[in-house]
């Protein structure tokens, strides 16, 4: 089973967006080579970019196409935890910029047996920690985003802005897995899927549950081109300021798209009755 998961072909997304966005930066050393790390600035704002890539030699075989795994979690909680303890005195937070490309949690043995759901909790859980502390988070999905691996680097921003791009999707689970969880071919949950937006892969769909704050049309997703990165560094600077002006630092925002109407009902039947 290893050895037909490392012949599948990795994306190089995260990793080319990482290089382009990040010239000029300087680059964090110490973490493993799937997670890459560089610390510079937008603007007025001050940031840590962090990307998971893959890793053909990942000491864990099934975290070798850019899965987030056990070292990616851990890593993940370690280089956001550094900026908040640089941080805990500075009158204005430094914020972070997640470029997302994963295309899944790592599934394996040996990852259940050392904890993936710890390592993976401990990531999403200095996330949260950072944006409750006042660290502006913004997430760039130029990728797959997929299951638990969205869950751990990415999710947890106050703004996440996506490509839009066939290329990037995100979903609990990829199709050939849920077909056969729903007893379904391909197709026919395609099929299902176009007419049931939480459903569906596409990346529009996903915008009308209110999660993402933008989306951008880039002449290159694969290789970003100069005007791609200024369209995106525009968009992400934007989003910071944005950050800076609310006075909440949840994530409320979210209930606003229109295909959460519902989401928002059961809120406000719950307040009602636990009032």
């Amino acid at each position: 089973m290893n050895i037909a998961v490392d012949t599948l072909k990795a994306s190089t997304r995260g990793a080319d967006w990482f290089k382009a966005f990040t010239r000029g930066f300087k680059v964090v050393e110490g973490f493993p080579a799937s997670v890459l790390v560089a610390d510079g600035q937008i603007g007025q704002q001050a940031l840590r970019v962090i990307a998971v890539v893959p890793d053909s030699s990942n000491l864990f075989p099934r975290a070798r196409q850019g899965e987030v795994g056990l070292l990616e979690g851990w890593t993940l909680a370690k280089a956001v935890d550094d900026v908040i303890q640089a941080d805990a005195n500075a009158e204005t937070k430094r914020g972070i910029l997640c470029l997302v490309d994963v295309p899944s949690q790592a599934y394996g043995r040996r990852e259940e047996l050392l904890g993936i759901h710890q390592a993976l909790a401990g990531a999403v859980d200095r996330y949260a920690r950072a944006r409750l502390a006042g660290h502006p988070i913004v997430s760039l999905l130029v990728g797959k985003s997929m299951s638990g691996a969205f869950l751990a680097h990415g999710y947890q921003a106050n703004r996440i802005i996506a490509l839009k791009d066939s290329g990037v999707m995100v979903h609990a689970m990829g199709k050939e897995s849920a077909a056969r969880v729903t007893l379904r071919s391909v197709d026919e949950l395609e099929q299902l899927a176009s007419s049931i937006p939480p459903m569906a892969y596409d990346i529009e769909s996903y915008a009308t549950l209110g999660l993402l704050s933008q989306l951008l049309s880039v002449e290159n997703p694969e290789q970003p081109t100069v005007n791609d990165l200024s369209l995106a560094k525009l968009a992400v600077e934007q989003a910071f300021k944005e950050i800076h002006a609310e006075p909440s630092r949840g994530l409320e925002q979210r209930l606003q798209g229109q295909n959460r109407q519902m989401s928002k009902q059961v809120r406000e039947l719950l307040r009602e009755q636990w009032s």
